[in-house]
């Protein structure tokens, strides 16, 4: 029998600070019906304090899924953390969230895919488990966007909030778990979403900081019309590729960037909203986070072997989704 990789467990977590759109009508030139008409979201989490970094989410995250799915740390064999806001471009957050849960016999490494980062981290870890390499692999996807936004920029600072959370993957040879996925990159999308400075072509300076160029940039209208294509497109192209019609998924899974951008997949799916999985109005587009965060508000109402598809657009660009079969019931 074919071994694939299924998710046991899931868990996350998210500051207690809650940044609402009043507050932010008082910090930008906005209100809370623009915000609200145009992306869904109602509010973010922000983690605030010194020497609070990405790391504190991921461990977090991962001491809940270690206790709720009663796994001793050393038992884990791989952490895969993906984020765009690693605490310190070295040494890896993964590498910090191992130590500091006590996965000694843990190896680990970040992955960078902006958005898209937990669905080429939770493809790149199952294959671990498929060729029976690891029995254990915890992957985690988790940002603090507030440390890159502009809070000056009204087109970025309404979208992002801090959050993520984390799964672990072990071995099954019944039909449950990841069963495919597609994954997508075009590096011309570089121009309409990224950050300017603070990489080795442009690294800081007095000025780039004075210039906010260590922030996200992001052509708006330019990067909505390539994620709603590309979400929507890779949705329907892996419920084709495996003959799955509308009445057979379970729940969409989608990236919360933006409400609009998730109700144009779920229609190209002829999917209803009843189906879909959706909290941006609790904590705006957390990045990689957005994923596993989804599946931990949902847990309590997922069934052993529902098909669900998992989607999401990012930075770079890259897109893509994945359909997994879920692996336990709501007791779990």
């Amino acid at each position: 029998m074919k071994k694939r990789a299924v998710i046991t467990g899931v868990h996350a977590w998210v500051p207690d600070y809650i940044l609402d759109n009043k507050e932010l009508e008082t910090m930008v030139d906005t209100n809370d019906e623009w915000i609200t008409s145009r992306t869904g979201i109602k509010e973010r989490r922000i983690l605030k304090g010194e020497n609070q970094g990405t790391s504190v989410i991921g461990t977090e995250a991962v001491k809940g899924l270690l206790e709720k799915t009663n796994t001793n740390p050393e038992e884990i064999d791989l952490i895969i953390c993906a984020t765009v806001t690693p605490d310190m471009l070295f040494p890896a957050t993964a590498n910090i969230v191992a130590d500091n849960v006590g996965a000694k016999n843990s190896y680990s490494f970040d992955i960078s895919a902006a958005c898209s980062g937990f669905l080429y981290a939770l493809t790149i870890a199952s294959k671990f488990i498929e060729t029976g390499a690891h029995k254990k692999v915890i992957v985690i996807g988790a940002d603090k966007m507030s440390s890159i936004v502009n809070y000056q920029d009204r087109t970025t600072c309404i979208i992002f909030g801090d959050g993520g959370g984390a799964v672990l993957l072990e071995p099954t040879e019944e039909s449950l778990g990841i069963m495919d996925s597609l994954l997508h990159t075009d590096g011309s999308g570089a121009d309409f979403l990224h950050m300017r400075a603070g990489g080795s072509r442009k690294p800081a300076t007095l000025e780039t900081v004075k210039n906010r160029e260590h922030s996200v940039f992001q052509e708006g209208s330019t990067v909505f019309k390539f994620a709603v294509t590309k979400m929507a497109d890779v949705s329907a192209e892996i419920m084709k590729r495996n003959q799955l019609d509308a009445k057979d998924v379970a729940w969409l899974v989608p990236h919360q960037a933006n409400k609009r951008i998730i109700d144009a997949t779920a229609n190209r799916m002829g999917i209803g909203p009843e189906k879909v999985m959706l909290n941006i109005e609790k904590y705006g587009n957390t990045t990689a986070g957005t994923l596993p965060l989804c599946l931990w508000d949902y847990e309590s109402q997922l069934k052993k072997g529902d098909n669900l598809i998992l989607a999401a657009f990012g930075g770079g660009f890259t897109w893509g989704a994945i359909y997994l079969k879920w692996g336990y019931d709501p007791q779990r």
